[in-house]
C-alpha cells in the first residue's frame, strides 16, 4: 500500500506534492510557437525607426517587428506591473539591480514627461528587461553547463515572444512572469526560508572553538559560545543562565540542531557540529540564495515515476504518482570524483553484473595496488585481457603499459557493483548500484564513491521498477537470476525517470534545513549570481 507522506513527513514530503499548475492559459512555457500572432495595437503608440534597435537582441528586433515596429508599453498598469515584478524579484533570490530596476522606476515615474526618442528607448527597455527577467526565472541566471563539466542542467525551452506578446495582450505582466517560476514544494519554501532569515537579527556571536569534542555533563566555556549559537537558530527555547555546564536540556538542543544538519544526533559536540554552528546567518542566506537558482536550473516535470537523488544529503527517494513509497539511504561521489547532476531515464537492470574498471580507478587505484602485490587479482577476481580479448595472467601483466589493457571483475557477492546495476544514460558513465560495501550506508558523510551511487536494499528498489513491467517479474524469478551467477539484463519498457541533483538548503515543519556542502558549490555559486 502507498504511503502518503505529502507534507507529513521531511525531506520526503519534498517530492510527493501537486504537480505545478499550469501556465495562465498562454501555453507557450515550453515549445516554440511559429503560429503568427495579431499586432498589438495601443493607444499612444509611437513609430519606432530601425536605428533604435543597433544594441538590442535578434529576438527583441523580431518581436517589434511582429509589432509592426510600434512601442508597446504605452499603458500605465503594465509598465506598473514589470517594476513590480523586479522590485518583489529579492523574494526569489535574484538582484533587481540586475534588471535597471532604479532607472525605469525614474523613468516610469515621469515617463508622461518624456521627449519622444526617450519614451522609445524606454519602451525597448522594458521589453529586453522582461526577456531577461522571464529567461532568469524559468532558466536560472547562469548555466550550469558554463560553470561545472559535470551538470547536465541545460536551458528549458520556452518562446518569449509569444509569452510577452500574450502577457502585454491581456495586461498579465506579473502572472505572467510568476507562472515562469517553480512550483516544486522546495523551492516555494526555500522562499519562505529566505523570508524568514532576512527578518531574523544579526547573529554577531562569537566563534565557537572546541579542541576535542564535548560530551554531556562536561564543563568548558565554550558551551556559553554552544548555548548562544543554539538560542539564535531556535534550537535551544528556554536558555539557562548560560552557565559552562554541558547539561540535558543543551543536549537535547545540539540533538535537534544536528538533526536539522543531516549530522548524527548524539549530542557529541565535534567538529562537523562544530563547523555547522559557526557558520554565520549571513553564509546560511547565501546558500540559500544559491539554492533557489540551482532550483530555476532543475527540470520541471520531474515525471510520473521517478528516483530523486539529494547528493548532498546522501538519500534517494522513489516518488509514484506524487507520493514517496521509498527512501533509500546512499553513497555518492567523492569531493575528487564527484557525482554528476543530471536528468535521465532507467533503461535497464543487470542481475550479477562484471564490472569493467574505468580509467580513473585504473590510474589511481588499481594500478598502484596491483604493482605493489600481483596478489591484487586473484584477491578481487579481476581478470586481465590484452587488447584482442585473450587472458592476460598477473605475473605476464606490464605494469607501465597498465592502459594496454582492459580489466574485468567477476561477478557475485563480492563485485564492487554487488548484485545488481541499474542503467540509464548519461555521457558520464554513471549508474546506480548495490554494493560489497555495505557497512558503508552506517556512516554519516557517506561521499565516498568514484562518482556513481550506491544504493542500500537494491533489489526493495528494483522491485518497484519490475513490477510495472508485463512480463511478470517476481522476487523469485530474480532470486533465481542471481544465485545463477550468471550475467543478465532486463530491458525496461515502462519509464522510470532518474534524477541526480544537488541542493543544500531546505525549510520544513522543523525549520532550516542544511546539508554540508560537499563539492563546496555553494559560496562560489552565490558569488557568481552577485557579479
Amino acid at each position: 500500500m502507498l504511503q502518503r507522506y505529502c507534507l507529513l513527513l521531511v525531506p520526503m514530503f519534498l517530492f510527493g506534492c501537486k504537480k505545478e499548475p499550469a501556465a495562465i492559459a498562454d501555453k507557450q512555457i515550453v515549445h516554440k510557437d511559429t503560429v503568427k500572432v495579431a499586432p498589438l495595437a495601443f493607444p499612444e503608440a509611437i513609430a519606432i525607426d530601425s536605428t533604435y534597435f543597433t544594441n538590442s537582441s535578434d529576438a527583441v528586433k523580431q518581436f517589434y517587428k511582429n509589432n509592426l515596429y510600434k512601442t508597446v508599453w504605452t499603458l500605465e498598469k503594465d509598465r506598473s506591473a514589470l517594476t513590480e515584478s523586479i522590485k518583489n524579484i529579492e523574494l526569489d533570490g535574484l538582484n533587481p539591480d540586475d534588471y535597471n530596476f532604479s532607472t525605469i522606476t525614474e523613468q516610469d515615474n515621469n515617463h508622461k514627461n518624456l521627449a519622444e526618442k526617450d519614451r522609445i528607448a524606454n519602451d525597448i527597455l522594458h521589453t529586453e528587461i522582461f526577456y531577461k527577467l522571464a529567461s532568469h526565472l524559468y532558466n536560472g541566471k547562469l548555466e550550469p553547463t558554463k560553470l561545472y563539466s559535470d551538470w547536465d542542467m541545460y536551458p528549458k525551452e520556452i518562446d518569449l515572444s509569444h509569452k510577452l506578446q500574450y502577457a502585454l495582450k491581456n495586461h498579465t505582466i506579473l502572472e505572467s512572469l510568476d507562472s515562469l517560476k517553480p512550483k516544486h514544494i522546495v523551492y516555494l519554501k526555500l522562499k519562505d526560508a529566505l523570508r524568514k532569515i532576512e527578518s531574523m537579527p544579526n547573529d554577531n556571536l562569537k566563534h565557537i572553538a572546541v579542541k576535542d569534542k564535548l560530551i554531556p555533563n562536561d564543563t568548558n566555556a565554550a558551551i556559553i559560545d554552544v548555548k548562544k549559537r543554539l538560542a539564535y537558530w531556535g534550537d535551544y527555547k528556554k536558555p539557562d543562565s548560560l552557565t559552562k555546564v554541558y547539561d540535558d536540556q543543551t543536549q537535547s538542543a545540539v540533538k535537534k540542531f544536528q538533526k536539522r544538519h543531516g549530522l548524527t544526533p548524539d549530542g557529541v559536540i565535534g567538529k562537523g557540529t562544530v563547523a555547522a554552528m559557526n557558520l554565520s546567518k549571513a553564509q546560511r542566506k547565501k546558500q540559500i540564495i544559491a539554492n533557489l537558482e540551482r532550483w530555476r536550473w532543475f527540470p520541471r516535470d520531474l515525471g510520473e515515476s521517478y528516483v530523486i537523488i539529494n547528493i548532498p544529503d546522501f538519500n534517494l527517494y522513489l516518488v509514484n504518482n506524487n507520493d514517496t513509497i521509498q527512501n533509500h539511504r546512499v553513497v555518492v561521489g567523492r569531493a575528487k570524483r564527484r557525482t554528476p547532476v543530471l536528468s535521465s531515464k532507467f533503461s535497464n537492470l543487470v542481475i550479477n553484473p562484471t564490472w569493467t574498471v574505468p580509467p580513473t580507478i585504473l590510474k589511481e587505484d588499481l594500478t598502484p595496488s596491483a604493482s605493489r602485490n600481483l596478489n591484487y587479482f586473484a584477491s578481487t577476481g579481476i581478470t586481465i585481457y590484452d587488447m584482442k580479448g585473450n587472458v592476460v595472467s598477473p605475473e605476464n601483466w606490464n605494469s607501465g603499459k597498465s592502459n594496454n589493457y582492459r580489466y574485468v571483475q567477476k561477478p557475485g557477492a563480492n563485485n564492487s557493483l554487488g548484485l545488481i546495476k541499474f542503467n540509464f544514460s548519461n555521457k558520464h558513465l554513471v549508474y546506480l548500484h548495490d554494493t560489497n560495501h555495505r557497512d558503508y550506508f552506517k556512516l554519516n558523510n557517506r561521499a565516498l564513491s568514484s562518482g556513481c551511487i550506491r544504493v542500500e536494499d537494491p533489489f526493495k528498489l528494483s522491485g518497484f521498477i519490475l513490477e510495472k513491467e508485463e512480463n511478470n517479474w517476481s522476487k523469485e524469478r530474480v532470486d533465481k537470476m542471481i544465485a545463477s551467477n550468471k550475467t543478465q539484463s532486463i530491458v525496461l519498457k515502462k519509464p522510470t525517470f532518474v534524477h541526480q541533483l544537488y541542493w543544500t538548503a531546505w525549510m520544513d515543519k522543523d525549520g532550516f534545513q542544511f546539508r554540508n556542502d560537499i563539492y563546496d558549490l555553494d559560496f562560489e555559486l552565490y558569488a557568481k549570481l552577485r557579479d
